[in-house]
């Protein structure tokens, strides 16, 4: 019942999003409505998306460490941001004409020579000033720790095709991470299935952490460890809350 009722609430939220949606499209206009929804299908799915810390109030680069599919809807909720995305994502029914909605990128792990022109499709994206969010663990964790950092699509900030700024982001879900984490073995129908069916509302904090320029970094490799070690420490600051402040980065 838990699950009929969220995907009713789903389904609701689009609904009340699209119409507007392509209104504001067909008029030229730039849309709010695909960050409106993402913020509805946090709640519609039992997310209750608090935010610590503050975001960067001009062009960002949002670097986070990846939980779960929620994440999408908690982040691009609460920043408008559009995503990096593997490219599998963008054949699935509906969900793929969902993300293209919200500008999403999508890129391919296996293909050899796409680096280049993702870099280029990337680049382009940062020329709007929609703010855009990657995953570089380039796969989900269990949110007790982090995974290491893929710094390829990171030579895009080398520099940047606009003066942006770099936000590290730790996705939050306390106690519950290994309880929502997307798991190795587990298809994707099998993670909504039980994600959409759990007791409860999930709390989630997006730790927006301290920004830092791009040009401050010597190469790709540099940025993507200065983002880790910060995602790192704020990992487990809030693991032991009563461990001393994050040190500066």
């Amino acid at each position: 019942m838990r699950r009929i009722w969220r995907i009713a609430a789903l389904l609701l939220s689009l609904i009340l999003c699209l119409i507007p949606h392509m209104l504001w499209k067909a008029a030229g206009r730039h849309s709010p409505w695909p960050r409106l929804f993402l913020g509805l299908a946090a709640r519609s799915v039992g997310a209750r998306v608090q935010i610590a810390g503050q975001p960067h109030d001009g062009d960002m680069f949002l670097l986070a460490n990846h939980v779960s599919w929620i994440d999408i809807l908690a982040l691009g909720g609460a920043t408008g941001a559009a995503f990096v995305s593997k490219d599998d994502v963008g054949r699935w029914p509906v969900v793929g004409w969902l993300a293209r909605q919200n500008n999403t990128l999508f890129v391919s792990r296996d293909r050899r020579g796409a680096l280049a022109g993702q870099i280029d499709a990337l680049r382009t994206a940062l020329l709007g000033h929609q703010p855009v969010a990657l995953f570089p663990e380039g796969t989900t964790s269990d949110g007790t720790g982090l995974l290491p950092f893929k710094p390829a699509l990171l030579a895009v900030l080398l520099p940047p095709p606009r003066p942006v700024m770099i936000q590290p982001v730790h996705i939050d879900y306390g106690l519950q991470s290994s309880d929502i984490a997307w798991l190795d073995d587990e298809g994707d129908g099998a993670n909504a299935r039980r994600i959409l069916g759990r007791k409860g509302t999930l709390p989630v904090t997006l730790h927006f952490l301290t920004p830092f320029d791009p040009a401050s970094c010597a190469d790709r490799k540099a940025i993507a460890a200065r983002a880790h070690a910060q995602i790192t420490a704020s990992i487990a600051a809030h693991q032991n809350p009563f461990s001393s402040p994050l040190p500066p980065v």
